[in-house]
């Protein structure tokens, strides 16, 4: 059966976090909160108390007293769905959060160029990703312009262990957070872990071969792509860049053969820029 990750899972999957439970300085109310605002995804237009409960594994009673002081606080604001039915989006306050951390992530601007020479030679997207929990987030994207590319912009969620971009991650960070990553991935789907753990098993060993991770239909039938980590100045978390699209356009061979050499350049670039090496 399908486990549901309370805040107490979740937390644990973040950078540097401990057992909430034996933490006396973590705040449960306050990472209660953050799950509640981390609950939403790019494609949602509202989500009401009762979707938000069962997405972070709370009573619907707790869910109701946060998104009241998520509401007065100016995280969430009312809303109301396609149907009619009341509910809540995201507020600007936590707009104002998220492009306060844009702005000060330099490594978009660095990567950029690099990142649409690559879009425009492969005729795919190409991304940067960071992690969230057991997500990756969007943080840039570049397109080609001939090119049919995914729907997913800056913002999107991928999962972590399926995709291209969340399994170079996984190969990119420390054994310590892989570890503790690979329990909350399994803790998640007890039922289809033994084949998630050989799928991982086997990316990160076509890391350690090849310099980079694929999933060639794995994640979406239709959707290839292949990804590399490297690890940003100032001791931050691993980014990702990916490249893929429609798997009619972009064969697992055309990934390896043609476009796999430039990623590895790429990444080695803003290695050498940053001056941090894997």
């Amino acid at each position: 059966m399908k486990k549901v990750l309370t805040s107490e899972h979740v937390a644990s999957a973040r950078p540097g976090a401990g057992n909430a439970k034996e933490d006396r300085h973590f705040v449960t109310a306050l990472a209660r909160g953050l799950d509640v605002l981390s609950a939403f995804r790019s494609r949602d237009r509202t989500l009401g108390n009762q979707e938000l409960a069962r997405r972070c594994g709370l009573p619907k009673s707790t869910i109701s007293r946060l998104t009241y002081t998520l509401t007065k606080q100016g995280y969430l604001e009312h809303a109301q769905d396609g149907s009619g039915n009341p509910g809540y989006r995201l507020g600007s306050a936590v707009l104002a959060l998220g492009s306060a951390m844009l702005a000060r992530m330099d490594m978009r601007q660095l990567a950029r160029p690099m990142m649409q020479e690559l879009a425009d030679s492969s005729q795919a997207m190409v991304s940067l990703g960071i992690r969230d929990r057991l997500s990756m987030i969007y943080v840039e994207n570049c397109r080609s312009e001939s090119a049919l590319t995914l729907s997913l912009d800056v913002g999107s969620r991928i999962p972590l262990a399926s995709t291209a971009m969340g399994r170079a991650y996984l190969a990119g960070c420390s054994d310590s957070e892989r570890s503790v990553l690979m329990e909350r991935i399994r803790a998640q789907d007890e039922k289809n872990w033994p084949q998630t753990r050989d799928a991982l098993e086997l990316a990160l060993a076509h890391y350690r071969e090849h310099g980079c991770c694929a999933s060639f239909g794995e994640w979406q039938k239709d959707v290839n792509a292949i990804a590399a980590a490297f690890r940003p100045p100032g001791g931050r978390a691993v980014m990702v860049i990916n490249c893929g699209g429609p798997g009619f356009q972009l064969s697992p061979q055309f990934l390896m053969t043609q476009v796999r050499p430039q990623l590895v350049v790429l990444v080695k670039k803003l290695q050498s820029a940053s001056g941090e090496t894997f």
